[in-house]
């Protein structure tokens, strides 16, 4: 499987382009594009990874990616990591609600 086949799948192939590139409040429509993507891991990771310096991938923008590199330059795989953190979110989640409807 290629590196971006999750590409495809992406709520922003049906999108224009350029939309995706803007500065301003116009990346926070942008970003809600994101908000409901079932690919939104992937996209941030694969920007992350590849160290994307323009757009909005995953629901970030360029500078609030900077932000997360710089706070965690010792991370060498984003996918990975991003990856692990949605299965234990997984699990965790269904804990939690399992903890809450008990109570």
């Amino acid at each position: 499987m290629a590196e971006t086949d999750w590409s495809e799948q992406g709520l922003c192939r049906t999108a224009d382009p350029d939309a995706l590139f803007v500065e301003g409040s116009a990346q926070n429509r942008a970003k809600a594009l994101c908000s409901g993507c079932v690919v939104r891991t992937e996209c941030l990771a694969y920007a992350l990874d590849q160290r994307i310096e323009f757009g909005v991938w995953g629901g970030m923008t360029e500078r609030e990616r900077r932000a997360l590199l710089r706070r965690r330059p010792t991370v060498t795989s984003w996918r990975r990591l991003l990856e692990t953190a949605r299965m234990e979110h997984g699990r965790t989640g269904a804990a939690t609600t399992a903890v809450r409807q008990a109570s």
